[in-house]
């Protein structure tokens, strides 16, 4: 059962001009089909580019090398697997409206519905009060994170992976193996592969591209014990 919607607004001291938009970011695909309303779709795609902008701005401001640097660091911040992080420090999915199916198969512990709806809670947001408003989220939920993590050890290391074998022309693929657990609490294994069959390596992660980075970790290490 979902928290009072109210609540949330006041949890970040939010003062909607049109309710009806905090109600609709916080409204699933699954329960928008059911009761034949709109869902937060649309929201989230303008949260997304919010997200983005403001992200991008505070990196800006806080990193000094080079543009592909900022362009990695933003891609870390604002992955499905950080806004699951940001989503999940203020419980929002609690204030979901889901459909009865997605509620039962724990759609309010899922990644990429609390991501999606975390992105349109920024969407709704800044639809219906501006920029200014956003950063009252921002400031307490990403900024914080971001912080923390400015000057740790940069960890794509499906990236790191992929630089180092492409001077030889190695091709990579990565495959989840195994997967175990009920829907809003799985573990995935992931496997990578060099030239399509040589194992690299295996990964968990509680969400398939965290099992692929340590997938990769894995193979990395191996190579540094083993010149290939």
């Amino acid at each position: 059962m979902s928290k009072s919607i109210k609540d949330l607004e006041m949890m970040f001291n939010l003062n909607f001009n049109n309710f009806q938009l905090l109600i609709r970011a916080m409204t699933h695909s699954s329960f928008a089909n059911e009761n034949n309303c709109l869902s937060n779709e649309r929201l989230e795609f303008i949260g997304d580019a919010v997200l983005d902008l403001v992200v991008g701005k505070f990196l800006y401001d806080h990193i000094p090398e080079s543009e592909g640097i900022l362009t990695k660091k933003r891609a870390q911040e604002v992955c499905e697997d950080a806004l699951y992080n940001y989503a999940k420090s203020f419980n929002l999915g609690d204030y979901l409206l889901l459909g009865k199916g997605e509620e039962l198969s724990g759609g309010r512990e899922k990644p990429a519905v609390l991501a999606d709806a975390f992105e349109a809670f920024l969407g709704a947001v800044y639809v219906d009060k501006g920029i200014k408003e956003v950063y009252k989220i921002v400031e307490k939920v990403v900024f914080p994170v971001i912080i923390k993590n400015l000057h740790k050890e940069d960890n794509d290391y499906k990236s790191k992976l992929q630089e180092l074998l492409q001077s030889d022309k190695r091709s990579l693929r990565y495959e989840i193996i195994f997967e175990s657990g009920p829907a809003h609490d799985k573990e995935f294994i992931a496997r990578v592969f060099m030239d399509d069959t040589i194992n690299m390596g295996d990964g968990k992660g509680k969400s398939k591209k965290e099992a692929e980075q340590n997938a990769a970790f894995a193979a990395l290490q191996k190579l540094a014990n083993k010149k290939i």
